[in-house]
């Protein structure tokens, strides 16, 4: 079984700055890569970005680039999500998700809010 546990997460105004932590944990296997999503109030579940786990390429949703960054300790199976200049339109659950050769799993979620 594997676990995914979010941290991070939290309230700031517009402008500010806020790090999520994803940590995995159990029978992982093999995994392709981990990333984020995140869904605000009354919206579909969308994308935020990804990190091939092998080989480090990033992926961004077009409307986080330049402003968030993504990485990987890839020795603690851990991902990270660096947020910077937070907008209110990115208020919303941020989910960790780990893609493995077999599956996907989630994390509980992360509450981001945004607001001034």
């Amino acid at each position: 079984q594997v676990q995914l546990v979010e941290s991070g997460g939290g309230s700031v105004r517009p402008g500010g700055s806020l790090r999520l932590s994803c940590a995995a944990s159990g029978s992982i296997g093999s995994i392709i890569d981990m990333g984020w999503y995140r869904q605000a109030p009354g919206k579909e579940r969308e994308f935020v970005a990804t990190i091939n786990w092998s080989i480090g390429n990033t992926l961004y949703t077009d409307s986080v680039k330049g402003r968030f960054t993504i990485s990987r300790d890839y020795a603690r199976n851990t991902v990270s999500l660096q947020m910077n200049s937070l907008k209110p339109e990115d208020t919303a659950v941020y989910y960790c998700n780990l893609r493995g050769s077999a599956t996907d799993y989630w994390g509980q979620g992360t509450l981001v809010t945004v607001s001034s």
